[in-house]
């Protein structure tokens, strides 16, 4: 009886998460939908209705490469920047002093000192930890560096709306986008608990001009000035063996596409929803999603962050809902050896969406985010086998353990829900 009644509490506060606001942020944007399952990811409603509400065209004949922890995505970024020859465009939310910090400052110094037009976006906030000396170096080379959003009297209104997009454009041809930010806790192979685990992935094709408009997007916002030309947007020639894709881009301005295609993938999903989330934080719609596809029989796995999770009040506001998907046989990991940082969903072994978005508010509300989806069994079912690589080293939380919280640990999760829209 006395569980009833906590399970009672945290529907409550599911129910009213998004009155709490903190008064210094500005009131959250109310959008009231949910979207009923009418068609499956194998249909091609499904593929019809995602370019025409995200916006950009779903493009035949490209290739995507999976990469997997700093190992393997720093030296591929790297190489493709000293590749460039015309034009580089990069866009970051954490630009942090470091080893790795300094090879991707000096990369893009050779390249502009080469002739190479380069041009670096990077969050105010996320860059707080940045060396002032990256910054000299790479515009007394020539590269073009803007800070997104810093604090002026005239645009304070903004200081709650960040780019978290993570995009890096080469001669626009090749591009990379995923969850790693620019500091060397990213660096390595997840080997220890200060290296975390995180995926990137390497784009060739038509969908890279997609991707390049993105970027455009805020390089507009921060430097009004328009790249346009054969040197970022040549022409790009599908692939007979290429992939569908898409590439779009999620703001606080109304254009909340990452919202909607989470959503519109959890409504479509037949048979399997599988979701790697750094920062697990759905609000009231989105339960509602998840709810109404494993009513439907959907099965859905999700892996969190273990005991390293980087932002503790975070974790307690996710547990706060957890109870309730556990309730409606949802399973839940918690990743082991250290932060996990992906950001993936895997739908019905078909359809997957990859990049900055977090399955959270402030995700969905608040940032401009960008990613790109894949339409491919083939890719999917080798990203399943990384996504049950990671389940590998993750454990199961199951409603028992959960009721074993202590008081003081389920009031932690009754005061953290409280703002679960706004961190």
């Amino acid at each position: 009886m006395e569980e009833t009644k906590e399970e009672n509490k945290e529907d409550n506060l599911v129910k009213s998460k998004n009155r709490m606001i903190l008064p210094y942020l500005g009131k959250e944007k109310q959008i009231r939908y949910h979207i009923e399952h009418s068609f499956a990811v194998k249909d091609p409603e499904f593929l019809r209705c995602m370019g025409y509400l995200l916006g950009p065209c779903i493009l035949h004949g490209n290739k995507v490469k999976a990469l997997k922890n700093g190992n393997e995505i720093f030296p591929a970024m790297l190489q493709a920047i000293k590749n460039a020859r015309k034009t580089i465009t990069f866009e970051t939310y954490i630009y942090s002093k470091g080893h790795i910090g300094e090879k991707f400052s000096e990369a893009f110094c050779e390249r502009a000192r080469a002739g190479v037009k380069v041009h670096v976006i990077m969050d105010w906030a996320g860059s707080e930890d940045i060396d002032n000396k990256y910054i000299r170096d790479m515009t007394e080379a020539g590269v073009e560096v803007e800070k997104y959003h810093p604090p002026r009297w005239y645009n304070f209104y903004k200081i709650n709306n960040r780019t978290h997009r993570k995009l890096l454009i080469i001669d626009g041809k090749v591009g990379f986008i995923g969850g790693v930010g620019i500091d060397d806790k990213w660096d390595g192979n997840a080997q220890s608990k200060e290296h975390w685990r995180d995926s990137h992935y390497q784009v060739e094709g038509p969908v890279v001009a997609e991707m390049q408009a993105v970027f455009n997007n805020n390089w507009l916002k921060t430097h009004s000035k328009l790249l346009l030309g054969e040197d970022y947007f040549p022409e790009l020639k599908p692939e007979a063996r290429g992939v569908l894709a898409q590439a779009f881009k999620s703001s606080s301005n109304g254009s909340q596409n990452a919202r909607l295609m989470n959503l519109l993938s959890i409504s479509s999903a037949g048979k399997s929803i599988k979701l790697q989330a750094a920062y697990f934080m759905p609000d009231k719609f989105a339960i509602e999603t998840l709810l109404a596809a494993r009513r439907r029989g959907v099965d859905i796995e999700i892996i969190v962050p273990g005991p390293h999770m980087d932002e503790k009040m975070l974790k307690k506001a996710s547990q706060s809902i957890w109870g309730i998907l556990l309730d409606a046989g949802i399973k839940i990991y918690e990743y082991q050896p250290t932060m996990y940082h992906c950001k993936t969903i895997i739908v019905d072994d078909l359809w997957m969406s990859v990049g900055s978005t977090n399955f959270d508010s402030r995700s969905f509300l608040l940032n401009d985010e960008a990613n790109l989806n894949i339409y491919d069994a083939n890719f999917a079912k080798e990203q399943i086998k990384v996504f049950e690589e990671d389940k590998q080293k993750s454990i199961l939380v199951t409603r028992a353990n959960f009721k074993e919280r202590s008081n003081i640990g389920k009031i932690f999760n009754v005061l953290a829900s409280l703002v679960r829209g706004q961190i």
